[in-house]
């Protein structure tokens, strides 16, 4: 589901939590809104980080699969450079 707000609609919102904190209140409010944004944010990266970790524990092949793969891939290239000299020197 999409939140669409127009401006009138934040302009009306605002007017309306004004008239029931207050103009003093508002920046404390505001603040508690952008610790507490920022506290999930925190969480949510962590909770990436575990997930990642669990992934990558569970998988511990993977790196040295892909360590071999480009060793043999240098060896190949390795030795197409040595045949293809070979080739030219006949």
């Amino acid at each position: 589901m999409s939140l669409f707000i127009s401006g009138a609609e934040i302009v009306f919102v605002f007017f309306i939590v004004l008239l029931v904190f207050g103009a003093d209140k508002i920046p404390s409010i505001a603040k508690t809104l952008a610790k507490g944004v920022s506290q999930v944010k925190n969480a949510t990266n962590e909770i990436k980080s575990e997930i990642q970790k669990s992934v990558d524990s569970k998988n511990p092949t993977a790196g040295v699969a892909k360590d071999l793969k480009n060793q043999v891939d240098k060896v190949k290239d390795d030795f197409d450079e040595l045949t293809d000299s070979i080739k030219r020197d006949l």
